[in-house]
C-alpha cells in the first residue's frame, strides 16, 4: 500500500495543476476538481471564512423557495435599461448559485439604499459547494439587487448595481 501511494505522489503532473490554478484564477471559483480512470485531482484556494456548511444547507429548499417567491421586481433592470451594460453592474464570475446573506436568517449582506465600501462583501455565490464572496469592485450606492437568495446565476450575469 505505502507504494502505491509513493507511485501516485510521483505520477503528478505539475503541469495540469498549474492549469487548473490559471482557470481557477480565470472564473474566480475558489475550487476545482478533475476526474480521469481511477485518479482525481483536486485544486482549492485557502478558506474563504464564511461559515459553508450552514450556507450549504440553504440549497435543499432553494428550488421550491425561488419558486414561490416572486422575482419580477428584482429581475428587471434599473430605470429601464440592460443592467448588463449598467457601468455600475457586479457581474458573477461564475455559474452557481447567489445567497443573499452569510448563512439561512441571518440579515443580508447588501440591499439596495445601502452604503458599500470596496471589498466589502456583497453576495456568496456557491460554485461546486465552495463559497465564494463577491466583494464590491468600488465603493458607493446599492441601487440594486438583481438576484433573489438561493437564486441560479450565469456567469457574467449582473447581480447589483453600485453607483
Amino acid at each position: 500500500m505505502k507504494s502505491r501511494n509513493k507511485m501516485s505522489k510521483l505520477d503528478i503532473d505539475k503541469d495540469v495543476i498549474r492549469d487548473l490554478a490559471e482557470i481557477m484564477n480565470e472564473t474566480g471559483l475558489g475550487e476545482i476538481e478533475v476526474e480521469h480512470g481511477n485518479s482525481r485531482l483536486r485544486v482549492s484556494r485557502g478558506s474563504t471564512g464564511v461559515a459553508a456548511p450552514q450556507v450549504i444547507a440553504a440549497p435543499a429548499v432553494a428550488p421550491a423557495a425561488a419558486a414561490a417567491a416572486p422575482a419580477a421586481p428584482a429581475a428587471e433592470a434599473p430605470s429601464g435599461g440592460d443592467a448588463s451594460s449598467h457601468p455600475g453592474a457586479v457581474k458573477s464570475p461564475m455559474v452557481g448559485t447567489a445567497y443573499l446573506a452569510p448563512e439561512p436568517g441571518a440579515p443580508v449582506f447588501v440591499k439596495a439604499g445601502d452604503t458599500v465600501s470596496q471589498g466589502q462583501t456583497l453576495l456568496i455565490v456557491e460554485a461546486m459547494k465552495t463559497m465564494n464572496p463577491i466583494a464590491a469592485p468600488k465603493g458607493g450606492k446599492v441601487v440594486e439587487v438583481l438576484v433573489d437568495d438561493s437564486e441560479p446565476v450565469e456567469f457574467g450575469q449582473p447581480l447589483v448595481i453600485i453607483e
